[in-house]
């Protein structure tokens, strides 16, 4: 496995991975960012200094959901995804979440599914993507250390 950086990155920076992995055939304009980007905790991954994956993270009370995850293809099935999935499902935690979800592409609930998550059962397409929302609940420390 590389050797992997997680930080906090500025939303502008998730833009122009998330296009080229997520929506590679729209036009970048429609891609640039989210009305919700400024509510949210953006992530990236580094390897080597370059920025190879990206995530977005918001919080809802003790509920978070995770969206636009990108990992760039050539870096794809390195741990990396893994990794920054782990990453932020410990920020979730560290900030008092007790559950953590996402909608994710049907191609992916593989990977969701390898990390714990488990389908609702609900699904829906969008934008030419069929999705299902799969969600994972959390422990906080505090619990854990208790039980």
């Amino acid at each position: 496995m590389p050797d992997i950086h997680i930080e906090q990155i500025r939303h502008e920076l998730t833009w122009k991975l998330r296009h080229k992995v997520l929506y590679p055939n729209v036009g970048s304009v429609q891609t640039q960012g989210m009305p919700e980007d400024l509510d949210g905790i953006h992530f990236g991954a580094f390897v080597n200094g370059w920025l190879v994956a990206v995530v977005s993270l918001f919080q809802n009370g003790t509920d978070f959901q995770f969206r636009k995850f990108a990992v760039a293809e050539d870096m794809q099935g390195k741990g990396i995804g893994r990794e920054l999935l782990q990453y932020i499902t410990d920020q979730a935690i560290n900030n008092g979440g007790t559950h953590i979800w996402c909608n994710a592409r049907v191609t992916a609930t593989n990977f969701y599914a390898k990390a714990g998550f488990t389908q609702t059962g609900e699904g829906f397409t969008r934008g030419g993507f069929d999705y299902v929302i799969m969600e994972k609940p959390l422990q906080n420390k505090t619990d854990a250390q208790i039980a």
